[in-house]
């Protein structure tokens, strides 16, 4: 740890001139899974995920019927909703079998995140928005990933119940996330080769939203629901209970205190990915800019466009896709890029982007 007032992690003054192309990004409100712009969207997006479903060929990955009795095992409540997004898409065999995320091919991420909890750098306003004005509370990520596998999709959703705004993976899982209740998710890779028995972590996260108002209930959820390969997943509530949960297919689930992690799991087992993607440093640099006194969240927040957070392609042709902000006892959230930002709500929900071409191709 650092002593304050050293000039080891002084504020970065500039962001990168450029960033990921969000021209095609789009945020949308679909309050129902039925919703016939979800269908265009599917239709346009199924080819690719096709190939990427049956790369490893069509007898290693599960059976509908696979698929399904794994939700009633593990994720009952979302059984409905999966049978009927399986329905409202026109999904085939394969797509029902992809949706169904269980034993999917096996797949990774970057990621730099960490939990904010602190003084709110304008109380006046904190007060006047209903949120606690003695306390600031945020969950704080970069998503790194190639550009040309992400789906760009900003969702609104109310699809069992609670509202859910987060960024979705494989259609309908989520990369991060907030439901309305004010519990915040996000994901990382873990850092390890292991692969097995579970479902795809966006599908947990969904879950985890769908079904939970607390960090603790999250928990539960998260040691209980198998993943397929290791991830790290941030979780706070607008209490501010927080926890760093490690997932594996090979060993038992990690729970720990932390507020920041990256893309790794205690000692390192793959070096080479390890040093590409510098997952020590990255964290480390967070936890200490975390106990800096002097810290303000607007601080922090910059830091994420700035080395060794942000990603510039030096892995695997990722780079920082955006950065995602989660406010949960305000219920905002913000997605940030070096020359854009789109500020969210609950409250108010703006829809950006070729939402209109799904629009009119639905007419």
């Amino acid at each position: 740890m650092h002593a304050s007032g050293t000039n080891d992690h002084q504020t970065p003054s500039h962001r990168p001139e450029d960033g990921p192309d969000t021209s095609e990004y789009i945020a949308l409100a679909a309050a129902s899974a039925e919703d016939a712009r979800l269908r265009t969207a599917f239709a346009a997006y199924w080819p690719a995920y096709e190939k990427w479903f049956l790369r490893e060929g069509d007898a290693k990955r599960p059976t509908y019927a696979e698929c399904k009795r794994a939700f009633r095992e593990f994720m009952p409540e979302l059984l409905p909703l999966y049978e009927t997004l399986c329905e409202s898409l026109d999904a085939g065999d394969a797509a029902a079998r992809f949706l169904g995320l269980y034993r999917p091919t096996p797949f990774m991420t970057g990621c730099s995140q960490a939990v904010w909890i602190g003084s709110p750098s304008n109380p006046d306003a904190a007060e006047r928005s209903g949120s606690d004005p003695e306390r600031e509370i945020a969950l704080v990520r970069n998503y790194d990933y190639a550009p040309d596998l992400f789906e760009g999709i900003n969702l609104l959703s109310a699809w069992t119940g609670p509202r859910i705004i987060g960024m979705t993976d494989c259609f309908w899982g989520l990369l991060d996330g907030m439901n309305e209740h004010g519990l915040a998710v996000a994901l990382a890779f873990g850092g390890r080769k292991a692969v097995g028995d579970g479902f795809a972590i966006p599908l947990i996260l969904r879950y985890v939203l769908e079904t939970c108002r607390t960090t603790e209930q999250a928990v539960d959820v998260l040691e209980r629901v198998p993943s397929h390969m290791a991830y790290n997943v941030l979780v706070v509530d607008r209490r501010a209970s927080h926890a760093t949960v490690q997932l594996a297919p090979d060993r038992d689930v990690q729970v720990l205190d932390a507020r920041a992690c990256a893309n790794h799991q205690g000692e390192i087992e793959w070096p080479e990915h390890a040093q590409l993607t510098q997952t020590e440093q990255r964290e480390r640099y967070l936890l200490d800019v975390l106990e800096e006194p002097t810290e303000t969240l607007p601080a922090l927040v910059d830091r994420f466009f700035h080395p060794p957070l942000y990603m510039t392609g030096r892995f695997r042709k990722w780079r920082t896709l955006y950065t995602g902000v989660y406010c949960p006892t305000d219920g905002t959230c913000r997605y940030l890029w070096p020359n854009e930002r789109w500020d969210q709500s609950f409250d108010l929900f703006v829809e950006r982007g070729e939402v209109e071409a799904l629009t009119a191709a639905v007419d």
